[in-house]
């Protein structure tokens, strides 16, 4: 059997974080590694998809659930304004492969998308 993911380690209370929020199917953590003034995490329960495509794919209800959660956390932690993103697979920076999306606000610019 697989290792739980970080994700789920975290939620069961193995690893130490603390849960801003959470729905019956998601939760939300602040990024240990912020890359904006405002950084969160917000994470299906579920282990069974690796990466949005499978996400969207497989449970839509639970996406927008997620997307409705990101809102709700920028509005509370920050201006309400907000960059989602979803990294998908080890190219494009993915290194938990358990869905998660990067809830990112506070003075982003357009040009703040390149690396």
């Amino acid at each position: 059997m697989a290792e739980s993911s970080i994700f789920t380690r975290i939620l069961r209370g193995d690893i130490p974080a603390e849960i801003l929020a959470e729905t019956e199917h998601v939760f939300a953590i602040r990024d240990i590694a912020p890359q904006a003034p405002l950084h969160l995490l917000v994470i299906p329960k579920s282990e069974e998809y690796r990466n949005v495509v499978e996400l969207a794919a497989g449970a839509p209800d639970i996406l927008a659930e997620m997307i409705g959660l990101a809102s709700s956390l920028a509005a509370e932690h920050g201006e309400g304004d907000f960059r989602l993103v979803f990294n998908t697979g080890a190219g494009a920076g993915q290194t938990v492969f358990h869905v998660h999306a990067h809830v990112l606000a506070g003075g982003l610019g357009e040009k703040s998308l390149g690396g």
